[in-house]
């Protein structure tokens, strides 16, 4: 199985090593390693690897906090490709999907971010949602002015984001990993601010709603 794992660590020479030394003697076939953060002689990694469907995540984790200094913040299944740029692909199918972008958008995005499940919504209904998303689906009260994320009351890690043009809202929900890093954030952000810049965006959007609510 492909998995992400966010390890905090000391920020100096050999600790990722160790880490690393730790998952392939577990079995994981480390295929990217990305920084999120660095600072204060600390850093936050996010490491995607193969492992064995035989391991237990659990005893992953205690392995890696056997190592001196290290924090793991979460082990999750992710479905992100490593070693590819698959911002750029979705972008291009968006670029082309002529009516369907907005739900090609909220169907890419869980891949994209390692989460479960997007949606949009409009004047507290859901517009348009991926196959994973809850039924029973709970909207945040407010709208924040810009993306920003947040953790419900014994739900899910979201990314909250207005899209103001449209008249939207968008959700993007982790339930077995962290809670969304600001670089994750950031990340969609520059994705919305491209898809809000699209031809085919308003077109796409209008369809949509109107058809019957979910």
């Amino acid at each position: 199985m492909l998995l992400r794992v966010r390890v905090a660590l000391p920020d100096r020479p050999g600790s990722l090593a160790q880490v690393t030394k730790v998952l392939g003697a577990a079995g994981a076939d480390i295929t990217q390693v990305t920084v999120l953060d660095r600072g204060a002689g600390r850093a936050l990694d996010d490491i995607t690897v193969f492992c064995p469907d035989s391991t237990p995540r659990q005893a992953l984790r205690k392995s890696l906090e056997s190592v001196e200094g290290v924090t793991v913040e979460g082990v999750w299944t992710t479905r992100e490709a490593p070693g590819t740029y698959p911002e750029l692909e979705i972008l291009k199918y968006i670029t082309t999907a002529g009516d369907r972008a907005l739900t090609t958008l909220i169907d890419s995005l869980p891949v994209l971010f390692s989460a479960d499940w997007a949606a949009t919504a409009a004047e507290g209904r859901v517009v348009y949602a991926s196959w994973r998303a809850p039924h029973d689906l709970v909207l945040p009260d407010e709208v924040p002015a810009r993306p920003a994320a947040l953790t419900q009351d014994g739900g899910p890690h979201l990314i909250h984001a207005p899209l103001p043009p449209l008249a939207l809202s968008l959700l993007l929900a982790r339930s077995e990993g962290p809670a969304f890093h600001r670089i994750e954030v950031h990340r969609l952000t520059r994705i919305l601010e491209i898809f809000l810049s699209l031809p085919a965006t308003e077109r796409s959007v209008a369809r949509q709603l109107r058809k019957e609510p979910r």
